[in-house]
Parts: C-alpha cells; sequence; structure tokens
C-alpha cells in the first residue's frame, strides 16, 4: 500500500480514537517515555550544553529510531501498517483532553468557582494560578488552548505525514524533552538548551501551519492575518507567537501581557491589541475553534501525503 494512504487511513483513525477515548487514564505512552527519558536524564545531567545535547540525540533519537523498527516490522503488512499508523497518532496528539481540561476549568468558572478553577489551571499550563482572578484564568486557558493545538494536534500531523510514525514518535518526544529540560532554570539553562532549540526548529512548521488554519476556521480570518502579521514576531517565543496571535485575531481578542512563571512575572506584548479582553465563554470558543484546526491539519497532512505519492515497500 503506497504511503500516503497508510497515513491518511492511520492518521484518520488515530484522531478518530483521541476524539472518542482520549488519553487513558493510566500507563499514557507520553508518560512511559518522559519517565524514561527522566532516568536518562539522572544518568548523564551535566551542567553541560553538550552533555543535554546528547540526552536529547538518546532520548528524542531514541524514539524515533523505535518508530521507525516499528515501521518497518510491519511494512508488508497495510493492515498492520495501518494499524500502527493509528496507534502512533492517537499516542502522541491529544486534542481530546486539552479540550476537556480547558471545559472542565470554563464550567467551574461559570460556576463561580475560581479557587477551583485555579487548583485545576496547572493541569493545563505553568502559570501561576494565585494571582490570577476569572478573566485573567480564561486568558490563560485560551492562551494554552493556542499553543497547544500546534504542540498536542497540527505540530505531529505534520510531522506524520512528513516522516510516517518516526516523524510522529520522534516530534512527540522533542515536545516533551523541551517541557521538562527546555526552561531557562538553573539546573537546564545549559543541559535543556539543545531540547529547547530543536524543540523550536520542530515546532516551526506545524505553528504557521496552526496560524493558518486559525486564520481560515475563524471567526474573524482578516483579522486573524493581521494580528499574525503586526503581533507574533514581538512574542518571545518563535512558534507561539504566530499560533497565539492568530488565535487572537480569529477570536477578536487580546492574549498576551502580564503573566507569572515559577514566581518570576513576565510583561510580554499584546497581542490583537484591536481586540476585547478575554472572558469565561471564549474558552469554549478557542475549544471549538481549536478542534476545527485539528481536523483541517488532518486533511491537509492527507493532501500533502497523496501528493507526494510515496510508497510503503
Amino acid at each position: 500500500m503506497r504511503a500516503d494512504r497508510v497515513f491518511a487511513y492511520g492518521a484518520t483513525v488515530g484522531l478518530l480514537g483521541d476524539l472518542l477515548l482520549g488519553d487513558p487514564r493510566r500507563g499514557h505512552p507520553v508518560a512511559v517515555f518522559g519517565r524514561a527519558a527522566g532516568a536518562v536524564e539522572r544518568v548523564m545531567w551535566r551542567d553541560h550544553r553538550g552533555w543535554g545535547a546528547l540526552h536529547t540525540v538518546v532520548c528524542a533519537g531514541g524514539a524515533a529510531a523505535l518508530g521507525a523498527v516499528a515501521a518497518r516490522a510491519v511494512r508488508r503488512s497495510p493492515a498492520a501498517s495501518v494499524a500502527l499508523t493509528g496507534a502512533a497518532t492517537w499516542a502522541v496528539v491529544g486534542g481530546t483532553s486539552l479540550a476537556r481540561e480547558a471545559r472542565l476549568i470554563g464550567r467551574t468558572l461559570q460556576a463561580g468557582d475560581v479557587e477551583a478553577a485555579r487548583e485545576r489551571l496547572p493541569h493545563l499550563c505553568g502559570r501561576d494560578p494565585q494571582a490570577l482572578d476569572a478573566d485573567g484564568i480564561a486568558r490563560a486557558v485560551v492562551e494554552s488552548v493556542a499553543e497547544n493545538t500546534s504542540d498536542a494536534v497540527v505540530g505531529a500531523l505534520v510531522w506524520g505525514a512528513v516522516a510516517g510514525v518516526p516523524g510522529l514518535l520522534g516530534f512527540r518526544a522533542v515536545n516533551t524533552l523541551d517541557a521538562m529540560v527546555g526552561h531557562k532554570s538553573p539546573r537546564y539553562r545549559r543541559f535543556g538548551w539543545a531540547s529547547a532549540r530543536l524543540d523550536d526548529l520542530a515546532g516551526w512548521p506545524g505553528a504557521r501551519l496552526t496560524a493558518v488554519l486559525a486564520a481560515l476556521a475563524g471567526d474573524d480570518p482578516r483579522g486573524a492575518v493581521r494580528a499574525w502579521r503586526r503581533d507574533a514576531r514581538r512574542h518571545p517565543s518563535p512558534n507561539a507567537g504566530p499560533v497565539e496571535a492568530s488565535f487572537a485575531g480569529a477570536l477578536g481578542v487580546r492574549l498576551g501581557g502580564t503573566l507569572s512563571y515559577g514566581g518570576r512575572v513576565e510583561h510580554r506584548p499584546v497581542l490583537n491589541t484591536e481586540g476585547r479582553a478575554v472572558v469565561r465563554d471564549d474558552i469554549e470558543r478557542a475549544v471549538r475553534l481549536s478542534r476545527r484546526v485539528g481536523l483541517l491539519a488532518l486533511g491537509a497532512g492527507v493532501a500533502g501525503r497523496l501528493l507526494t505519492r510515496g510508497r510503503v515497500r
């Protein structure tokens, strides 16, 4: 069976599996990878970029290599190839869990329980929730939905379309490593440098595709493009900037501004200054936009593979 059809069928099955089943409560493959990467880190950690780069190669390269070995083992069976691609897609995308967490916080805010929403926010993003009011929590959720649409859905589908199962697993491994060691804490400023840079590189195409699709699927396509072109480069992240700016314009809201991570206050630029402040009802709008973007990304990935007409040999 041609590789384009394997990806088309397998990715569709995997995305439907995520939609219907979500993530498993226990034993999630990404969590298993995280524990393995943590064990490797304990052996290899040095306050040195070279050791961090080796850690990245071992962990992310190992995940991609495992995908390559598995894909080669089933290449003679179209059904097994589709099943493997479907399982890998389901394992690496997280659209349903993202939507579930965002909606849970939205319902909590709707009920007026701001304290419960603060307690729940760390399940979705790394913000310090205690200083946030209801609208601040809503803004954090919308920003997290936007960024994770790229990281947890679109980026994975892009690399799955490019490189099949190794691309799916490798991208998710890189993204997970960045979350684990890619932040600028004293422990990881040097050790996590390679993981952070590789994540920027791997996330580049998915972030731009997410921004394009958000503009197409949102309520204000022109506003999304305008906010992307004007404001994205002002964001400290080369990939979150286009995604958050496009979502802000598509939804007609302002994102960015002052926020706090790990006790450190950051004053980020406002994205889409023409928009209004985020309110709790915008959480549901952001989730619906994220869903539309994910489905469009699947279509784009399948179309891209059909155009290349690669073959599984």
